[in-house]
């Protein structure tokens, strides 16, 4: 079988791989489609993630949706031939964290596809992988596959906007129209956001935004452009850069709150901190999600328009043209490798 493995820096390689066997309380599943993230760009293009190096060969990917093929001794879960989609996520369940019901800041925590820890958690992009059996999600009757893809990444999105707050009615500021921050578009209008404005370098990323249901899309490198807001209630920065933070924090109301997403580069960022405390703005951060999977699986069954945020399905062994797809912002938003042939 087929999986994407990074090496290093540059060094992506589609490799012939063993069938793996499911052990105790593990799942074996046939993966249909893998969604490319931001983080495994990230592997490929610098190495790392952030603070997380690559020390070893890793199998990327985190966003899996297939079919169950079997079970290890002791397993059980939807039955062979079930769709499902992966959590990606194992936390340890004893921390002081998995006790305060914050699973998704565990300190002992497994993810699929990172180098967070050593040995790597090995991802899921190959033909078939093993998972912790827990982790399988049947897929809702009338969801297909394709858009199930989405759920890892809208999971990301819909734990950002719960960590705003209740945005009912509210002005919702999204720098960063990534696929991720498109979809923090579609989760903040679902949870009743009333205005949600996008910013963003390139006509074609707006484009998605509005799409994914933005009501004004603004060109961050256009101060005079007249979609930019005096101020919002509620800024969610999901660019990754210091710029886009430092954007949220000047349009951001007195009072209001800024949720940081994007993962900015590793060591020391500046940014306009005496407006944190002048203004008493609350900058939170938001890290991955816990149980916003489920509900990212029933919000994906009852809307058809997230369809527009898939732009392109690739077959794995052109993994490499998938990945360069996909960094490349004016020509894609999510890129899917498809393990099917």
């Amino acid at each position: 079988m087929l999986g994407c493995v990074i090496h290093g820096q540059d060094d992506l390689r589609v490799e012939e791989l063993t069938v793996p066997e499911p052990g105790p309380g593990q799942a074996l599943v046939a993966v249909r489609y893998g969604g490319v993230c931001g983080s495994d760009l990230h592997y490929w293009r610098h190495g790392g993630v952030g603070d997380f190096r690559l020390k070893e060969p890793m199998l990327l990917g985190h966003e899996v949706v297939g079919t169950v093929v079997s079970y290890g001794p002791g397993a059980s879960g939807p039955a062979a031939g079930t769709a499902v989609a992966v959590h990606p996520a194992t936390p340890c369940g004893v921390c002081p964290e998995c006790a305060d019901g914050r699973r998704n800041v565990c300190r002992d925590t497994r993810y699929l596809g990172s180098a967070a820890r050593f040995p790597h958690v090995q991802g899921g992009f190959a033909a078939q992988v093993v998972v912790p059996a827990d982790q399988l999600r049947p897929i809702p009757e009338g969801l297909e596959l394709r858009r199930a893809a989405l759920a890892e990444p809208l999971s990301v999105a819909l734990h950002a906007v719960r960590r705003a707050g209740d945005v009912t009615g509210r002005h919702v500021l999204v720098t960063g129209a990534g696929p991720i921050g498109c979809l923090v578009v579609a989760a903040a209008k679902a949870a009743g956001a009333a205005h949600v404005t996008v910013t963003d370098l390139l006509p074609a990323a707006l484009s998605y935004a509005t799409a994914a249901g933005a009501d004004t899309v603004v060109r961050a490198d256009d101060p005079d452009d007249s979609g930019w807001p005096s101020e919002v209630d509620v800024a969610i920065e999901a660019s990754g850069v210091a710029a886009g933070l430092d954007t949220c924090l000047r349009l951001v109301r007195r009072g209001g709150v800024v949720v940081q997403l994007g993962m900015l580069p590793p060591g020391q960022s500046l940014f306009a901190g005496n407006l944190v405390v002048s203004r008493e703005i609350e900058l939170r951060g938001a890290f991955r999600f816990d149980t916003e999977f489920d509900e990212a699986l029933q919000l994906l069954t009852v809307e058809p328009a997230f369809d527009g945020l898939v732009s392109a399905v690739v077959p794995v062994r052109e993994a490499e043209s998938a990945f360069a797809l996909a960094a490349d912002r004016s020509r894609s938003c999510k890129v899917l490798l498809d393990f099917g042939g």
